[in-house]
């Protein structure tokens, strides 16, 4: 089994809308396109921890995430083509019924441990109960996930026209490779997923080469639509729009809010008349699974 990944399918999408003004340029970076499990910057975040771990020579990798954790089937399936063996510590007590997420990872071969929402919190515990496997945090958070990440811009050509590069935010780890790499002209906003997540500022912080924080970058924080994963009609509405006008997937975690926060960012002109706006599609379509089969048009 090999991870082969699609990087020339790789592709800048424009998007059009009626909504968008004609001085306001929004593009979108289709990392989704790169594989179907280890997809948009779910490879970039997993890369170098992988290189790691086969060069100190591990066997196992024990990493975290919730039920709906993209990171855990993308890290489930990378373990099984690198050949390491798998284990994921899930938030929450184990259900009757497992999520469609965790099916799949189980699938590629990784154990499930499910602890407690309290227990989650001291992972640093947790990681004593597994002294022999190689630990990846929840999302890839870390210096070496922020790395992965740092080379997502270098497959733009062109970036530096863009004023705007906004991504979604769930551990900060894109978010912070991405302020690495940009420059000190370009401005990142960063869409926060989870509710009132104030405390993923300094977590970015943290991953940063440059420390000094001039305004190159901000969170926000209105667009959550009630919290992670959270997916009242509204928001399935605009996914279809999106899908029909422009035939572009998105899904209920990141990338939906994340365009949505765009779109009221534009009409409000917090992202001002004359931008040039790079949104990067962080893929993760497998949380949609959740949805009724069908319910979507893609």
């Amino acid at each position: 089994m090999q991870i082969k990944l699609d990087l020339i399918n790789i592709d800048i999408q424009p998007f059009n809308a009626n909504w968008l003004p004609e001085n306001v340029l929004l593009d979108i970076l289709r990392l989704d396109k790169i594989h179907p499990v280890v997809s948009g910057n779910k490879w970039f975040k997993l890369k170098h921890y992988l290189i790691d771990a086969g060069q100190k020579g591990y066997e196992q990798i024990a990493t975290f995430g919730g039920a709906y954790s993209n990171h855990i089937v993308a890290a489930a399936f990378a373990c099984k083509a690198f050949g390491f063996k798998s284990t994921g510590i899930i938030r929450g007590e184990k259900p009757v019924h497992l999520s469609p997420t965790l099916q799949q990872a189980a699938e590629y071969g990784m154990q499930l441990q499910f602890v407690s929402r309290e227990a989650f919190k001291d992972k640093e515990h947790i990681k004593q109960i597994f002294p022999g496997a190689y630990s990846i945090n929840e999302g890839g958070y870390g210096p070496l996930g922020a790395a992965g990440a740092g080379e997502i811009m270098q497959l733009v050509t062109g970036a530096e026209k863009y004023s705007h590069i906004v991504c979604a935010v769930g551990t900060g780890t894109m978010f912070a490779g991405i302020l690495n790499s940009i420059n000190p002209a370009q401005k990142a906003i960063g869409v926060s997923v989870l509710k009132n997540n104030f405390s993923i500022k300094a977590e970015v912080e943290a991953l940063l080469s440059d420390k000094t924080n001039d305004g190159r970058f901000e969170i926000v924080h209105d667009y959550h639509y009630g919290g992670y994963a959270k997916h009242p009609p509204a928001l399935l509405d605009f996914m279809k729009q999106v899908w029909h006008t422009n035939n572009l997937p998105t899904d209920i975690v990141y990338t939906a809010k994340t365009l949505y926060a765009i779109q009221q960012m534009i009409l409000q002109q917090a992202i001002p008349p004359g931008s040039r706006v790079l949104m990067v599609h962080s893929g993760g379509l497998q949380g949609n699974s959740s949805l009724q089969k069908g319910f979507l048009p893609f």
